[in-house]
């Protein structure tokens, strides 16, 4: 019996949040499997900012997504057919499946996990803290601007998928952790449930004033996903010697507008900026070691945000740029 697999093209390139009519929903027969191809059936697509990024026709390290093909994201699938030594009928597998439903993979296209059928922990979770999620927090608190015992830590984005690992990742290194969320609720969120030390208000009035208050000593260390007027604030707080690691912009990826030119601060106070993306860290094991022991042991709290359907993708990508959601989120495509 043949399947059919709906995809959502990128249709017209959006302008702002981004809406349905940029996409077609597009149902194709799944074609039949050749010597050494698995049929991988989507179960959950991981809803990234980096999504937002591909849709525009900038450079970046990856090619935009062109008009016409099916939206490029990272996902995890079940092997439902194969043709291939190397994958079983049952086997998870994690990569980029994009928006739809079925993906014909070659057991020698590179950049596929093959995960065990029952891998002990949630199917989210495989794509929040104990994905690119995680490891992306844990290089950059590790490697990238590693914190210090006694330090102050300050993580923007901080009730997001990255920076919630981030922040519960400095407090396991002894580092004083400074949340910047947007509304009370999140704030709390940090503060009573992951154990972050204080939490500011980035939509407050004061929250300049809540920065300063919630970071007397300064700040060594700022773990930066947002950008313009939040990194702006934290930069003004730094202390001299201090370091950022830069795994985000995410405040202009839907306005376009680029980051500020200012860079006075890093003469001033002698700082030390790294950019970095997960791409950089082919080898994950160690972080995914870590980080699920942390779980384990109690000392790491993960939470997914999902949503349902494939078809409702471009509307909870927005979720990640007007704050409704906590933790990772997720799309949930199928079980």
């Amino acid at each position: 019996m043949s399947l059919t697999n709906r995809q959502l093209r990128l249709k017209t390139r959006p302008e702002g949040l981004v809406q349905r009519e940029n996409f077609d929903l597009v149902e194709t027969e799944v074609p039949e499997l050749k010597d050494g191809e698995v049929l991988v059936r989507t179960l959950y697509i991981s809803m990234d900012p980096t999504n937002r990024v591909w849709m525009r026709d900038i450079p970046q390290y990856l090619p935009p997504v062109a008009i016409g093909e099916t939206m490029r994201a990272l996902g995890l699938g079940r092997v439902v057919a194969s043709r291939s030594p190397r994958y079983a009928e049952g086997d998870l597998v994690q990569g980029i499946t994009g928006w739809q439903d079925y993906l014909v993979l070659h057991q020698d296209t590179p950049g596929y996990v093959r995960l065990p059928a029952d891998p002990g922990i949630p199917l989210p979770t495989l794509l929040g803290a104990a994905g690119m999620s995680g490891i992306t927090a844990y290089y950059g608190m590790t490697d990238i601007a590693p914190v210090q015992a006694g330090e102050t830590l300050v993580v923007s984005a901080a009730a997001g998928s990255v920076g919630s690992i981030a922040g519960q990742i400095g407090k396991i290194m002894g580092a004083r952790v400074i949340g910047i969320a947007g509304g009370a609720d999140k704030c709390r969120y940090l503060v009573d449930e992951l154990g972050f030390d204080a939490a500011v208000d980035y939509k407050a009035a004061d929250f300049k004033q809540q920065l300063k208050v919630a970071t007397p000593d300064g700040v060594h260390v700022n773990f930066e996903n947002v950008g313009g007027e939040v990194m702006k604030a934290v930069l003004g707080r730094m202390n001299i010697g201090g370091r950022v690691a830069l795994c985000g912009l995410i405040a202009g990826y839907n306005s376009g507008e680029k980051p500020s030119d200012d860079f006075s601060p890093f003469i001033m106070k002698r700082l030390t900026m790294r950019g970095f993306l997960v791409l950089d860290y082919t080898k994950t094991k160690e972080a995914v070691h870590a980080i699920t022991g942390w779980i384990r042991e109690g000392k790491l709290k993960t939470e997914e945000t999902v949503a349902e359907g494939l078809e409702n993708a471009p509307v909870v990508l927005n979720r990640l740029f007007d704050g409704s959601h906590r933790g990772k989120l997720v799309l949930h495509v199928a079980d």
